[in-house]
């Protein structure tokens, strides 16, 4: 695969990059393609599908960038290209979800993948009280690594996610809702992570009001993802 040459940003960037890049060679090759489009540096626009090894634990997920769509799987490739999974789309139609998935397989929900960079200088507290609540549970059964922090605001899991990148979850007390307690336990959630190291999000484009907080912070979206549990 060619990535975009032409994209740019200062040295300190670009050598951060590079070091996650030499740490990504050990791991699922996702990763580094994930860390190459937080520096902005994309698979190429051509309505193509690249077919990527299966996940650790044998899930599956499908992937969209900007005219370029990647699916991880078991399925041999040829099978996979065969069902029309294009970048323009295909990828996440419901119908090839479904087929790669198999019959008694489990899809997840498509989400939106935001990403920003770490600020470092953490100032919430760890939380060690919360394994019974929903949003840990559910980070727990597709992310290793489950940090659960927060305060009297809600909940911020810190997790190793989809193919080993750094992702945080939020989710805000009820009292907190509509009042900017989740937009800020983001925005404290940023200082979890080392300054410069990209860190993503997976959020569910229908929650706009948990999609405006991120955005209001410094995220930018990149693209689409689902994960898959295949079963026959």
């Amino acid at each position: 695969m060619t990535l975009n040459p032409d994209a740019r940003g200062d040295k300190s960037r670009l050598d951060d990059e590079r070091s996650h890049a030499d740490d990504a060679k050990t791991a699922h090759p996702l990763l580094g393609l994930f860390l190459a489009a937080a520096g902005g540096r994309f698979p190429p626009v051509d309505g193509g599908c690249t077919v990527l090894p299966a996940l650790p634990g044998g899930l599956a997920c499908s992937v969209a960038f900007t005219g370029h769509a990647l699916v991880a799987t078991a399925r041999p490739a040829q099978a996979v290209l065969a069902q029309g999974p294009d970048g323009f789309g295909g990828s996440m139609s419901p119908d090839f979800l479904r087929w790669l998935a198999g019959p008694a397989g489990w899809i997840g929900v498509i989400d939106a993948t935001l990403v920003a960079r770490g600020r470092g200088g953490a100032a919430l507290p760890l939380r060690l009280d919360a394994d019974d609540h929903p949003r840990v549970r559910h980070a727990a059964e597709l992310r290793r690594g489950v940090r659960v922090y927060g305060d009297e605001r809600g909940l911020v899991t810190l997790s190793e996610g989809l193919a080993g990148r750094t992702e945080i979850s939020v989710e805000a007390a009820p009292d907190g809702q509509g009042r900017g307690w989740g937009r800020s336990l983001v925005h404290d959630a940023l200082g979890l992570v080392p300054p410069g190291e990209p860190v993503f999000a997976a959020v569910s484009p229908g929650n706009a009001r948990s999609l405006r907080a991120f955005l209001a912070v410094g995220f930018t979206p990149i693209g689409s993802g689902v994960i898959l549990r295949p079963g026959e």
